[in-house]
């Protein structure tokens, strides 16, 4: 029998086998953790550190990994010239396999295959691009064919956001070797779906026409995430052959320059076995995974019941927002708080929120997302509902999570005129240089937006555009202090006159539970110097550690002035908690909040308002107001909150 036969048995044999075939791990997270910077090209150190390729090789198979996937993700022409190495093509690849057959043949296993790994190409195809799809195809025929010459098992397409890229990778393995394999992956946005808007069921379909032996999704957020468009995909083809590779959360870059995913083994093996009930094949991790997620997903695996029967693949969907109690909405209403300023109050406060905050009373802010599209119905319903239930003032967010969301000057504008409730508009400093900052404050100012919430924002890295700018001039602190002391004061950067100065009230960003608080209280303090007004939190789930942190700073600094309003985010399902919990950087909730969670069984919707409602009051005595954060646009919980805690005013 020959390599390429004995190739074919053992994949016949692992789509045989009753347990899901575990894969590897990421590897640039492997890579950059050993000291290599991201603008380093990975694949080509196939060629200049063969040894570091070797030992990560080495340790995904020591961990059970099944397939390994070639360091070659991005070995293609266009990619590689990036590097002044797109003559490098087949070298770079071949060594690529080169790397992963000698780690399995020292490894002595006769149960693990090589795959050729082949990502997108790096730059768009047309409609939205110069690449015409036949040079896309010369392009992944390319590499390809140097992947098979080195004598890969089989091709795994992977991360594509762009289904017509990903038919012309899959018709290129067909031509260069249409006896191997081959799986196409997928990568989701924070919405599920593609980058340029196709859902789970749509790519399923697709690829299964086109004729991918397996089909499935890869990076995009978290375990949660992938097993919710598994879900999706397998009830849209119920007979494809699945394959998931989720990443470990959603990324977060800490000081030093690192990148960090909160997702751990423990997490991931407990995902393993549901990807394994609905219907995966092939599991393993992207990025951010490491040996440890593929010893504990193998662990898992290996106990399941042999007999194991997927679950009902039927996806569940959010059902439309049910309505506060009537009673409830009525007493809010009654003693909504959010009447247009007296006669002359406008030449004392530049806006509602800095009177109410000045005066001492208790405020409620809620966030509302604009949408992705240009229909506002939904935003504005929403903003009518917490209006109409006492909410003093609505955040708008700009492009949460990097994600491309409408414009938040528009949605604020709409909101103010068709709602009558004040907006506070997120104004991130990141992707503006410094002609385009102060440009946005006129736009902003002339609009009437007179509220503002400085925060550096999310590195598009992370978002729908990975590739977008993402330079800035001003850093949070620098930007309160050009609002403050220039534009307040009636000049801009340079000194020259705008004609007459600003009324902005500016508020900024604060992690009341950091894992450093040293470096919190000096980041508060410099935002405090530069002249914020307001500070708006992260979500809370142990008041007397946020208590403790703002007490830890006056017992440094002195008393503070500033007006905390803290982040209240309500539980929706027990999932969700779990979802926050271990993939959300920077939260992390009390075991008893949990253990309520997982108890309340259909009730879950209720007692994660019990437990909002239990924090509020916690918080209350010592926070000048609430930051609600609707789950899942879900703004009846918001609205339910809210309406709850009028009521207790009397």
């Amino acid at each position: 029998m020959t390599g390429r036969q004995a190739a074919r048995a053992l994949w016949q044999t692992l789509l045989q086998q009753k347990r899901p075939v575990l894969l590897d791990g990421a590897m640039g997270t492997m890579i950059h953790a050993r000291g290599v910077p991201f603008d380093e090209c990975f694949d080509a150190l196939n060629v200049r550190q063969p040894d570091l390729i070797l030992d990560i090789h080495r340790r995904y198979v020591q961990a059970g990994a099944q397939i390994l996937l070639t360091n070659t993700f991005g070995a293609n022409r266009y990619r590689l010239a990036e590097h002044g190495l797109e003559d490098q093509v087949r070298a770079i690849n071949q060594a690529g396999v080169r790397l992963a057959r000698q780690a399995v043949a020292e490894s002595g296993r006769q149960d693990v295959l090589v795959a050729g790994d082949v990502g997108p190409l790096g730059v768009p195809l047309a409609p939205f691009g110069l690449v015409q799809p036949h040079e896309a195809r010369d392009a992944f025929r390319e590499q390809m064919q140097a992947l098979a010459d080195a004598g890969v098992d089989l091709f795994v397409v992977e991360t594509m956001t762009d289904l017509h890229e990903a038919r012309e990778a899959l018709a290129a393995a067909r031509e260069v070797a249409p006896e191997l394999p081959v799986v196409v992956s997928v990568t989701f946005t924070r919405d599920d779906r593609t980058l340029l808007g196709d859902t789970p069921e749509q790519v399923a379909r697709a690829l299964h026409e086109w004729g991918a032996d397996v089909i499935g999704a890869n990076c995009s957020g978290g375990p949660a995430q992938l097993l919710r468009v598994l879900r999706a995909m397998r009830s849209a083809v119920p007979d494809a052959v699945l394959w998931v590779k989720p990443n470990a959360g959603w990324p977060e870059q800490v000081s030093t320059g690192r990148v960090l995913y909160p997702a751990g083994p423990e997490y991931f093996a407990e995902y393993a076995a549901a990807y394994a009930r609905a219907g995966a094949r092939f599991i393993g991790g992207c990025c951010g995974t490491t040996e440890a997620h593929i010893h504990a997903m193998r662990v898992t695996l290996e106990h399941l019941p042999p007999d194991l029967k997927p679950e009902d693949v039927r996806v569940q969907v959010l059902g439309p927002a049910a309505s506060p109690r009537e009673a409830a909405r009525q007493a809010a209403v009654q003693s909504r708080a959010a009447s247009p300023p007296a006669a002359g109050e406008e030449t004392a406060w530049p806006s509602r929120l800095a009177q109410r905050l000045a005066q001492g009373r208790f405020v409620f802010a809620v966030e509302i997302s604009p949408p992705r599209g240009v229909n506002l119905h939904k935003v504005l319903a929403g903003a009518r509902l917490v209006a109409d239930a006492g909410a003093d003032v609505i955040d708008i967010t700009d492009s949460p999570l990097a994600r491309m969301r409408m414009s938040p000057w528009a949605v604020c504008q709409r909101i103010e005129d068709e709602v009558g409730i004040e907006t506070t508009l997120h104004f991130p400093t990141r992707g503006r240089n410094l002609l385009r900052v102060q440009g946005d404050l006129l736009a902003a100012h002339a609009l009437g937006i007179r509220n503002l919430f400085v925060v550096l924002g999310d590195p598009t890295s992370i978002g729908d555009y990975p590739e977008a700018m993402d330079h800035y001039d001003v850093v949070p602190s620098g930007l309160i202090k050009l609002v403050k002391r220039n534009f307040n004061a009636g000049m801009d950067y340079a000194g020259n006159s705008l004609g007459e100065p600003t009324r902005f009230f500016v508020g900024a960003a604060l992690n009341l539970t950091p894992t450093d608080p040293e470096r919190e209280w000096r980041v508060m303090r410099r935002k405090i110097r530069a002249g914020a007004d307001f500070f708006l939190t992260q979500p809370v789930y142990d008041p007397d550690a946020a208590r403790a942190f703002l007490e830890g700073y006056a017992a440094r600094y002195g008393p503070l002035t500033v007006p905390v309003l803290v982040g209240l985010l309500p539980l929706y399902t027990f999932r969700h908690a779990r979802f926050l919990h271990h993939e959300v950087p920077g939260i992390r909730l009390p075991d008893d909040i949990l253990w309520r969670m997982s108890r309340a069984g259909d009730r879950s919707r209720e007692e994660g308002i019990r437990i909002a409602l239990e924090l509020a009051a916690r918080i209350r005595p010592w926070a000048a107001g609430l930051y609600i954060m609707p789950p899942f646009r879900r703004y009846d919980m918001a609205a339910e909150i809210i309406a709850a805690l009028r009521e207790q005013e009397g």
